[in-house]
């Protein structure tokens, strides 16, 4: 299938893009309410939100998260060296570019096709220093250098599931590889009732990990409904307070969780391997009505 554009709405507007990629259906559908903002659908699912004037805004409140993360990762404004494991439309490589100046990234994003329409239809700022490598997180992950990152986000999805293989402690030593002390790891995790999927991640993380936090929902904390969970990671006491007050005033408040009740949070889930991991579940359809 080729690509093809939606018209817009009112003479002069932008249009939508469409265009089969890698992964299923690509639409870049521009925001009504933000001249030079694009949203990116995969198979109708929501994947990112991009506004070329003001790369430091983050729509989708997963990413608002992330974007603490980012934020409390280094002093204001310092360079970091980051690798962003699922690219989708580059918001979080463009918010670090955005917010730290000069820094050094590497995004790993599977989808070659979704790759170049980002690239042609979203371009990246010439200066953004930014890399983008089409290939499996994993693999493209082998590729960085021991103790390169000072940050390592990771959110991919395949069908709206994240991998099995990206889910183990075999994974976290390759990021533990990556990162330099001190370093900060992020994870994008998504999960519904009875939360077995986050669970299980939270108990992987911490056996790879001495420092955890967890930012969420608090009703997806509660099993009452599928949301997304930022997992957040270091061999370094992490700034829980400060994480804590910028999640609980975002314009959808999220808790934190951290010590011993992140812990008890995981009921006595064990960590997972390789030979043991399972992607994590479906979203079910109601979440993108």
């Amino acid at each position: 299938m080729g690509k093809s554009r939606k018209p817009g709405r009112g003479g002069g507007a932008a249009e939508a893009v469409v265009e089969a990629v890698d992964g299923g259906l690509a639409e870049l559908i521009p925001d009504r309410d933000r001249a030079r903002a694009w949203t990116l659908l995969i198979d109708g699912a929501p994947q990112s939100h991009v506004d070329l004037g003001d790369p430091a805004y983050l729509s989708f409140e997963y990413q608002r998260r992330l974007g603490h993360v980012i934020d409390l990762a280094a002093p204001a404004g310092r360079p970091v060296h980051a690798v962003h494991l699922g690219g989708g439309a580059l918001t979080l490589a463009r918010y670090v570019a955005a917010t730290r100046p000069r820094s050094t990234q590497q995004v790993v994003e599977r989808d070659a096709a979704l790759v170049q329409l980002v690239r042609r239809e979203l371009p990246l700022e010439t200066n953004a220093r930014i890399r983008v490598r089409s290939a499996d997180a994993r693999d493209g992950l082998a590729k960085v250098s021991d103790g390169w990152a000072d940050l390592v986000i990771t959110d991919v999805f395949s069908g709206a599931r994240t991998p099995a293989h990206l889910t183990s402690t075999e994974f976290l030593d390759e990021i533990r590889r990556v990162l330099k002390p001190g370093g900060t790891y992020a994870a994008n995790l998504a999960d519904g009732p009875p939360l077995a999927h986050l669970r299980g991640q939270i108990a992987t993380a911490a056996a790879r990990f001495p420092e955890l936090a967890l930012v969420a929902d608090p009703a997806v904390l509660r099993g009452k409904r599928f949301g997304n969970a930022v997992l957040v990671a270091s061999d370094h006491p992490l700034p829980v307070a400060e994480l804590t007050r910028r999640a609980a005033t975002d314009p959808h408040p999220g808790r934190v969780e951290h010590g011993r009740t992140l812990v008890d949070f995981t009921g006595g889930a064990s960590a997972v391997t390789d030979a043991a991991a399972v992607a994590s579940p479906a979203p079910p359809p109601s979440v993108f009505r």
